[in-house]
């Protein structure tokens, strides 16, 4: 077995939900609970198929996220994963569409941090360990750090 780290390049303003499933139509479910949950979010899809032809599956509205999608998941190559990435919307306002689906096994993250997937590859193939999502804690949060939190939230209208 060889571990392996794989970067998930991506531009700043774009978020992800990195995911394993297992069936042949979780590219076009995943499409539906997207464009159901949030119409207005701009997203590209990529499915590692793990059978067959084991092709990359994708599918999305908006080309450069599609595309993006499709380079990060075949350099993944991970039976069965999926990645979704996304603007004009946050994980957050689709995760629970995404679990919702019969054939979501598992989240790995959902975030707009910097991630990196921890791979193991054998003889059969790829699968993923697990993921570094962001950076490691500086410290404890302090009063203003609080407080900062607290605004922000208001400011993006996740509380009142």
């Amino acid at each position: 077995m060889e571990l392996k780290v794989v970067k998930i390049d991506k531009p700043e303003d774009v978020n992800l939900i990195l995911g394993q499933s297992h069936f042949i139509k979780t590219v076009e479910d995943l499409h539906e609970a997207v464009v159901q949950t949030v119409p207005q979010m701009k997203f590209g899809i990529a499915f590692c198929e793990s059978s067959g032809p084991a092709p990359v599956r994708f599918s999305g509205n908006d080309e450069e996220l599609t595309d993006l999608a499709t380079r990060r998941a075949l350099e993944i190559s991970a039976g069965h994963s999926f990645i979704i990435f996304m603007r004009e919307g946050f994980p957050v306002n689709i995760l629970n569409a995404v679990k919702a689906i019969p054939e979501v096994a598992s989240i790995y993250c959902a975030t707009g941090n910097s991630v990196e997937v921890i791979i193991a590859e054998t003889e059969q193939g790829r699968g993923i360990l697990g993921v570094v999502d962001g950076i490691k804690s500086r410290g404890i949060e302090s009063e203003s750090d609080r407080q900062a939190r607290h605004d922000f939230l208001r400011k993006i209208g996740y509380k009142l």
